[in-house]
């Protein structure tokens, strides 16, 4: 078994308050910034049978937020554990 983790800090622009940057569409854990309007720490986790399928699943989740022109990643940290 392999698990994936990733740790994104984001820039969320026109951000005005706490209740606007919990409006994304999304099912991934705010793990730090929680009191700051304009940025988010997120956490993901992904467990898979292979790591290039946990690897594939966390990019994925980098490149939904590149995606979008009003977020800007400030860092990204991922691992791979295999148990």
């Amino acid at each position: 078994m392999v698990i994936g983790t990733l740790e994104i800090a984001l820039r969320l622009e026109g951000c005005r308050s706490l209740k606007d940057k919990r409006e994304f569409q999304v099912s991934i854990a705010e793990v730090a910034d929680q009191k700051l309007w304009g940025n988010a720490c997120i956490g993901v986790a992904t467990v898979s049978n292979n790591a290039k399928q946990a690897e594939s699943v966390l990019q994925h989740v980098v490149d939904m937020f590149d995606a979008h022109a009003s977020i800007e990643i400030q860092s990204v940290s991922k691992e791979m554990f295999r148990l």
